[in-house]
């Protein structure tokens, strides 16, 4: 299971400017706010960020100030993948140290919808131990019971993350993680290519992207 909410682009405009630094051109930029207050791409300025998209890291800089925030929530399995990502990114995570004894266990909690019958058996008798320790914890604050609680914890349990990451990112998750196997990848892969320009920007080795 994966969820993705809250999230916004920033920094098109300045981005797309910083890239007609080198040639001065800043004369040929046409880009513009429509009535909603989103940034559109002009025609001559949509060239140049695909143009520079497809020529390689070295001279698409320019989108690595385009940023993306968004609130993510997602098993600890997933996150283990995804704190691959960590040059130009920023996360700030729900917290199991703080505030894993501060609401009841329930199986909502934890991405359980591949799990055969036996293993949900199994993963239901864990919550309610994981319960009962917590409900224990509450009442005594004995650390070995927090210990518990903090070791047992399977990597099914989802935790909600803010995101910070930009486009250059963007374009590595989406082509090492498109065909991964765990669906929640390619969830995410398919948020990535709904962002603004994503398919000019980002898709950049597709020849029919998604």
């Amino acid at each position: 299971m994966i969820k993705i909410e809250r999230y916004s682009v920033m920094n098109l405009e300045n981005a797309i400017r910083g890239a007609r630094n080198p040639m001065n051109s800043w004369a040929k930029m046409d880009s513009y706010y429509d009535e909603n207050g989103n940034f559109v791409l002009g025609p001559n300025d949509l060239s140049l960020a695909k143009k520079l998209a497809k020529a390689g890291s070295d001279h698409r800089k320019y989108l690595r100030q385009v940023f993306v925030s968004v609130d993510i929530t997602a098993p600890l399995y997933w996150w283990k993948e995804y704190d691959t990502y960590k040059v130009a990114t920023v996360a700030n995570s729900t917290s199991t140290m703080h505030k894993i004894h501060a609401k009841p266990f329930e199986r909502m909690d934890f991405s359980c919808e591949k799990m055969s019958d036996p293993a949900l058996d199994i993963l239901d008798e864990v919550i309610e131990y994981l319960e009962d320790v917590r409900v224990e914890f509450v009442e005594t604050g004995d650390k070995r019971l927090w210990y518990d609680m903090i070791q047992l914890l399977p990597s099914s349990y989802n935790q909600m993350r803010t995101c910070t990451l930009n486009y250059e990112t963007l374009i590595n998750i989406y082509y090492a993680r498109k065909h991964h196997k765990l669906d929640e990848w390619h969830t995410l892969c398919d948020w990535i290519m709904s962002l603004p320009y994503a398919k000019e920007l980002i898709a950049i080795k597709d020849e029919n992207p998604k």
